[in-house]
């Protein structure tokens, strides 16, 4: 959950421990990771202006500054965690849905926000947990924890967005965690076991949706040219998968599953007297996906969380029904698949892609302008730096690791030799 990259200057005298010596290439294949590591977590994000302007962001990187607001109450953006609060006690939360920047209000007393002046005195639809106050998992304990023999992974509800410990998730043994044989996760989202009672109805559709422990693969495969729903194995008349029990409660997902096509493209339920009857915008007779009205349900609570597989989302029920059970608990997120934080890293990466590519525009650009004598001058600078690295390499000691002396000697030569031949 640390994404801070270390500075230069705290890398003093890394280079004289024996036990942490790498290659170059290893270095720097370590500060890349380092890079897009971060980039992932602030979604592109490069911390140059307040993002409160954008109002109740989909989803951004948030942080909490424990100096300012010790009670938890309040989160800021990249930009004011960096311009505002540097120095102060800041919790990294990584991200958060539906969050505008509180910097500077009145939640902060005399503090201003230095970037973007004349807020609002408080963001109404703003949504705070104890990760604010830097606490995590039904434990409410800190991460790192201090007390903490090992740091284990924590994963995070895709609801609640609260982190949890393996341990505390609820299962009975760790083989009910769908993993591989490498230990890798075979999820693309977690529900925890509080939030699997809002979300009771997604163990009525198909167990593809939901993954599994010990099993190859966790994904909703499509073939081409199908909708997940029409991918679906049919469920047959009277399956439970923990139905509720209610009088309009029909297992009617086999015979729902032809027409999910139609439901995707905007089929719309309308309140007749069989619940799971649907009307969809082609005037064509589907049905509700789940047969059931969720809205009404008394649904039946096994006590444990839940693992879903990827593309679940296309696979949900989009009726009327459905959509009002879905605003009524606040989850109509759930059918976004920009939500998901498959769809945020996909997004941070991008940005990366093309800064990449902007700043390798830019130096083609100048280099471009450059008259032949200061380009020949250049590739030849390059070409003396290379020469004289390798021979560096070459004349060390390999039983010695490199240390920062060198490091600087090698530069003071270089610079010498640029003197003499200018």
């Amino acid at each position: 959950m640390n994404s801070e990259i270390p500075k230069a200057e705290e890398m003093d005298g890394s280079f004289e421990d024996d036990s942490a010596v790498v290659t170059i290439g290893e270095y720097l294949d370590e500060v890349e990771q380092r890079e897009l590591a971060a980039d992932l977590v602030l979604g592109g994000d490069d911390g140059n202006e307040c993002t409160y302007s954008k109002g109740y962001m989909k989803r951004q990187a948030i942080f909490s500054c424990l100096t300012c607001t010790p009670d938890g109450n309040a989160g800021v953006c990249t930009a004011c965690s960096l311009s505002c609060h540097d120095g102060h006690q800041i919790v990294e939360l990584w991200t958060k849905r539906n969050f505008r920047c509180d910097c500077g209000n009145s939640k902060f007393g005399e503090l201003y926000c230095k970037v973007f002046a004349g807020k609002d005195a408080e963001n109404v639809e703003n949504s705070y947990n104890h990760n604010f106050k830097g606490l995590y998992c039904t434990c409410g304990r800190p991460y790192p924890d201090p007390d903490a023999v090992e740091q284990g992974e924590m994963i995070q509800c895709c609801l609640c967005e609260d982190w949890f410990h393996e341990e505390h998730l609820g299962l009975e043994s760790s083989d009910e965690f769908p993993r591989d044989d490498e230990g890798e996760p075979l999820y693309e989202d977690f529900i925890c076991k509080a939030c699997s009672e809002v979300c009771f109805f997604l163990k009525l559709y198909p167990e593809v949706i939901r993954a599994s422990g010990k099993q190859p693969d966790a994904t909703v495969e499509v073939s081409k040219g199908k909708s997940v729903l029409e991918a679906m194995p049919p469920m047959s008349e009277g399956s439970s998968h923990n139905s509720p029990k209610t009088d309009d409660a029909k297992a009617t997902i086999s015979e729902s599953i032809s027409g999910g096509k139609d439901l995707l493209q905007g089929g719309n339920c309308h309140n007749s007297k069989e619940l799971s009857q649907c009307t969809s915008s082609t005037n064509m007779l589907v049905r509700c996906l789940l047969g059931v009205n969720i809205v009404s349900a008394s649904p039946v609570l096994d006590g444990k969380p839940i693992f879903l597989s990827k593309n679940w989302r296309d696979a949900l029920c989009k009726c009327n029904n459905c959509l009002e059970f879905y605003n009524q608990k606040r989850i109509a997120f759930l059918l976004d698949k920009e939500d998901s934080i498959v769809e945020y890293e996909k997004m941070a990466k991008q940005k990366r892609e093309e800064k990449l590519q902007e700043a390798e525009g830019t130096e083609v650009n100048f280099f471009n302008k450059l008259g032949h004598v200061e380009k020949v001058e250049i590739l030849n600078g390059i070409e003396e730096m290379k020469d004289g690295l390798r021979t560096f390499l070459e004349s060390a000691d390999s039983s010695k690791p490199i240390t920062e002396a060198d490091v600087h000697q090698f530069f003071e030569e270089i610079k010498k030799k640029r003197r003499r031949l200018q």
